[in-house]
């Protein structure tokens, strides 16, 4: 909608607009405005009666056009509001909500909620409805803080993520299993998993959970704790309470640790915890130039390894798999290493850089989180065998699981577990996990169907009572 000072006079003729420069396709946009313009102030009028009388005429005649006026300009400021702000789906829901619960067919954007006649038990039903469509709780005191539907737009907009990014990402949703939540190792992206979710079948739902500042609009996330509240948050839009099952490659067990652990507090039931090749990094410090080398050494001697135990079908296809991780790699690392050796230089693409902060940032979280205690049982998922720096007793988590550790060793050697052919493995082993778990649900909740059974047969047995009567 133009603003009112572009607004053509209604006794404009059209002969006159092409002769100021109008093409047809403008004027006919101009004729659209235009109609819209006056058709509006028919939702606000008010039809005053008049006498017939000549003089009582003329006086209706004028207060109704005074009302006309008055009511038109008050109609035009709103529609010139409503055209001024981007009706977008956010704005278009609520104010399906407000006329439906306020009765009213027209609410501009810009109209204040108290002014509309809204109180405090219809602002109840108004932030339920808010909460069911768009999965946000707002407290009933942001109605002073945004009183119109654009100010409680721009509310809703911080609270959801940007642009409508969400961490969870639904690698295969669908299958009567319990779903399955698996957290991004250190570069964040969970394309990883993609094979793994296949070899599990088309009946176990698979949820990704990517790192915040993919997209480049925002930065990501430093601490290990941060990351999981988020993504608890994120994970609780699609199954809002457990029992859970949680998981993650590398550093995504590390998350997922502490996702269980802020879980348990909210009184949530964690039944699996499954880490795949992950470290207690805790307190660590950044390894140095000769220990990247003898990692680096060591992790080629693995690759061949894991390369010529396979027939010459699969090592081609493991060939195949190693170069498209590597072609994806390979520009990170490079971004990574010219932004040491040139500060600020602004190498690399816009996606590399952000890719590499990434990696470090996770990397660095990792290094920093403590972890405490874990009341539960933790299934430990582990190659054949571990690189040198990886077998120090401080990184292995069976001082911290409270009750217990189930250690899986699979037959494959280390960056080889996500990666075909040897993902069946992994995929076999997981499965099993989470059958097991699913089966202790079962026998739990018989137990607990058991003993309620056994004291309402308690409660209902009579008790013979001695009164001495001998």
């Amino acid at each position: 909608m133009a603003t009112p000072q572009n607004c053509l006079p209604p006794n404009v003729p059209v002969t006159c607009l092409l002769l100021i420069g109008y093409t047809p396709t403008r004027m006919a946009c101009r004729l659209l405005e235009l109609y819209q313009v006056l058709t509006w102030p028919m939702l606000c009028l008010q039809i005053v009666p008049f006498k017939t009388a000549g003089r009582d005429r003329s006086m209706g005649r004028q207060l109704q056009q005074r009302q006309n006026a008055t009511a038109f300009e008050q109609c035009t400021k709103s529609a010139t509001m409503t055209q001024s702000v981007p009706l977008d789906e956010t704005i278009e829901e609520l104010t399906h909500i407000w006329q439906d619960l306020l009765g009213m067919e027209f609410i501009a954007p810009d109209q204040n909620y108290f002014d509309l006649g809204g109180d405090s038990p219809l602002a109840v039903q108004l932030f339920a409805r808010i909460e069911s469509r768009f999965q946000v709780k707002l407290p009933l005191a942001t109605l002073f803080e945004a009183p119109t539907i654009v100010e409680l737009a721009q509310i809703l907009r911080r609270e959801m993520a940007p642009s409508g990014w969400s961490s969870i990402v639904p690698i295969q949703p669908k299958g009567l299993r319990p779903r399955f939540f698996c957290v991004h190792p250190h570069g964040g992206n969970v394309l990883i998993y993609r094979d793994l979710s296949r070899h599990l079948g088309a009946d176990q739902p698979f949820y990704g959970l990517q790192s915040r500042g993919l997209d480049g609009s925002c930065p990501p996330l430093s601490r290990i704790e941060d990351m999981a509240a988020l993504y608890v948050k994120d994970m609780q839009s699609v199954q809002p309470h457990g029992p859970y099952f949680l998981g993650g490659f590398c550093m995504g067990g590390t998350v997922a640790y502490e996702m269980a652990q802020q879980l348990l507090a909210a009184g949530e039931e964690i039944a699996l915890l499954a880490f795949v090749d992950t470290l207690n990094w805790g307190g660590s410090s950044l390894p140095s130039l000769w220990e990247k080398s003898l990692h680096t050494s060591e992790r080629l001697r693995f690759h061949i390894s894991n390369f010529l135990s396979l027939d010459t079908t699969a090592k081609k296809e493991f060939f195949r798999e190693k170069v498209k991780a590597l072609r994806t790699r390979i520009p990170v690392w490079r971004t990574m290493l010219l932004g040491k050796l040139f500060k600020n230089s602004g190498l690399g693409t816009s996606e590399t850089r952000v890719l590499g902060q990434i990696w470090k940032s996770n990397f660095q979280a990792c290094l920093d989180y403590f972890p405490q205690p874990y009341p539960g049982v933790v299934t430990d998922i582990r190659p054949a065998k571990q690189f040198r720096s990886y077998k120090k007793p401080e990184l292995k988590w069976d001082q911290l699981a409270r009750s217990g550790q189930v250690v899986v060793v699979l037959p494959v050697n280390p960056a080889g577990m996500l990666v075909e052919p040897f993902v069946k493995h992994l995929a076999i082993a997981l499965q099993k996990s989470i059958d097991g778990a699913m089966q202790n649900l079962e026998n739990k909740s018989a137990s607990k169907l058991a003993q309620t059974s056994n004291a309402l047969n308690d409660r209902g047995k009579e008790v013979p009572v001695d009164l001495g009567l001998h």
